[in-house]
């Protein structure tokens, strides 16, 4: 007797960029894969992973430019699971950490489509690793919140930042942000209320790719940074001591020039 045919969609986590950082289950999905749907960040270098009669439809989704509606690209994974495809939705990131993967899920499974999750590494971690400094340390940091930084600063349920600061003074919490560049004076408006002014923070552009830079300084001085230095997305922001010996570093380097004759 035959099976009832199930349809499935893959999500798959690009990762921050760099090919290299794809894991063996992602390469495998994208080899395999009739129909990929990408996002904008995802590189040619990753799709190129792709069977060569595999046809790439970009849907790309990015803070502050055209996008993609959201319902579209869920009508496109349906409608082509639901036609024999084997559909792969290759996202940036992780599919499960800002990259709408849960309200995917939702709503593959709503109109009786299966659903593999397959994780990609998230920027937050590989920006940080890239620089030398670890997320989490027995002296500095207890824990780690990712957050983003694009809810509106004046809605209702907006994220109240004083309190989080509060909470990641008295935690030991890192905090990884993402998408704040653009609200970078706002943040630290609000962190400055519950964090010292001289918190370290880091600040890291395109992640993982060949123009990756990223500086580091004190939270007071995050948004006079961010413009002197023409910081612009994609980048992450992270707040928090496991910086400390980073930003000594520098301090002492920018001490030690002053001091030349």
């Amino acid at each position: 007797m035959n099976q009832p045919f199930q349809p499935h969609v893959t999500l798959v986590g690009a990762g921050p960029g760099d090919p290299e950082l794809l894991t063996i289950k992602a390469v495998k999905a994208i080899a395999s894969a009739t129909l990929l749907l990408v996002d904008d960040l995802v590189s040619e270098a990753i799709t190129a992973h792709a069977s060569a009669t595999a046809r790439i439809i970009h849907v790309g989704k990015r803070g502050g430019c055209k996008s993609t509606p959201q319902a579209f690209i869920e009508k496109l994974m349906v409608q082509h699971a639901w036609a024999g495809e084997t559909v792969v939705r290759l996202k940036g990131g992780d599919p499960f950490i800002f990259g709408r993967g849960g309200e995917e899920v939702e709503h593959l499974q709503a109109q009786g489509i299966g659903v593999t999750v397959i994780n990609g590494i998230t920027s937050g971690l590989a920006g940080v690793t890239s620089l030398g400094t670890p997320l989490t340390h027995r002296e500095h940091a207890h824990g780690v919140v990712f957050i983003t930084g694009h809810a509106k600063q004046d809605a209702a349920d907006g994220i109240d930042w004083v309190a989080l600061g509060r909470t990641a003074v008295q935690a030991k919490l890192t905090l990884v942000i993402y998408m704040g560049v653009s609200g970078a004076a706002h943040l630290q408006e609000a962190l400055l209320h519950s964090m010292r002014a001289s918190t370290p923070v880091a600040v890291i552009h395109q992640v993982s790719l060949p123009g990756q830079r990223h500086v580091v300084c004190e939270l007071q001085l995050l948004h006079q940074t961010i413009v002197c230095e023409a910081m612009a997305s994609p980048s992450v922001i992270v707040v928090g001591d496991v910086f400390k010996g980073l930003l000594a570093m520098q301090q002492n380097q920018s001490l030690a020039v002053l001091a030349a004759p």
